[in-house]
């Protein structure tokens, strides 16, 4: 569906809302004092003939100040409302998520929240995060991250129950490559393919699933990530963990009802204790 064309008040107030508060504040009382004296000023009588023009002229911009004083003030404060708004809705939902136990939360919002979701997980990292996204959810870079002066881009990813592949993954290298991006990142509430764990290794690519969001969120370390070879990720023949969608290896149990016998287990083991039987 095509963007609503906004009007100049609209697009003052989303730039705005896209500052700190506090900014838009201090924009609306600097724009309040410098239109406010020009509302004031003394409009220079008509002495000479031929000065009407410039005595409309002063008229015309003294009256548009007048009204711009109060107008503007008022636009950038609305703009300051939204993003203490959205800072605080923002906060409120990393503290939900950070508070879960697990993280099936992050299936249970809109892909503007988790949007919202991660931009504040990398700003508590030290990262300054401009969002970039289209409207909807695939709209390509969602994120872009400053920090030391260099540039990392996000693409985010809030698929339920769904392995992201390689093709995302190769997406975002080429516009890191096209945008001179120092790294980039790939979120989703979901888990990765090993085509796309491969790909990324090496590339300055994080590939973050669901648990490793979770994690960064919750404030702990998440689980090491395995690479498997290209080639035997499609060649071996072994199924996708049931948990986190790696890939498996045969195991043979040493206790229990069923020592000896042969069974899948996850390779991110004891990390993922995912199994299938044989």
């Amino acid at each position: 569906m095509a963007r609503r064309k906004q009007s100049p008040v609209e697009d003052l107030i989303e730039i705005t809302g896209k500052l700190p508060w506090w900014v838009g504040v201090a924009l609306a009382l600097a724009a309040y004092v410098g239109l406010h004296g020009l509302a004031i000023r003394e409009v220079t009588a008509v002495v000479q003939p031929g000065k009407m023009g410039d005595f409309v002229n002063q008229t015309v911009f003294r009256t548009l100040a007048g009204v711009g004083q109060y107008l503007l003030p008022a636009v950038f404060l609305v703009g300051a409302g939204l993003s203490a708004y959205g800072r605080y809705t923002r906060h409120t939902l990393h503290q939900t998520v950070a508070a879960s136990p697990d993280h099936a939360a992050l299936n249970d919002m809109s892909w503007k929240k988790f949007e919202a979701l991660v931009g504040e997980a990398f700003r508590r990292k030290g990262y300054s995060v401009t969002q970039t996204g289209g409207d909807g959810p695939d709209g390509g870079v969602d994120l872009a991250l400053k920090k030391g002066g260099e540039l990392f881009l996000v693409q985010c990813k809030q698929w339920r129950a769904i392995r992201v592949g390689v093709r995302i993954v190769r997406e975002l290298y080429g516009v890191m490559a096209a945008r001179g991006a120092a790294g980039g990142f790939v979120v989703t509430s979901g888990v990765f393919t090993d085509e796309a764990l491969a790909f990324a290794k090496g590339k300055n690519i994080e590939l973050m699933d669901g648990k490793a969001l979770h994690a960064l969120i919750s404030g702990v370390t998440a689980p090491p990530r395995f690479f498997r070879d290209p080639l035997s990720i499609t060649t071996n023949g072994a199924p996708f963990c049931p948990e986190c969608q790696s890939r498996m290896v045969k195991r043979k149990a040493k206790r229990g009802s069923r020592a000896g016998q042969a069974f899948w287990g996850c390779i991110r083991y004891p990390d993922c204790r995912g199994s299938r039987p044989i």
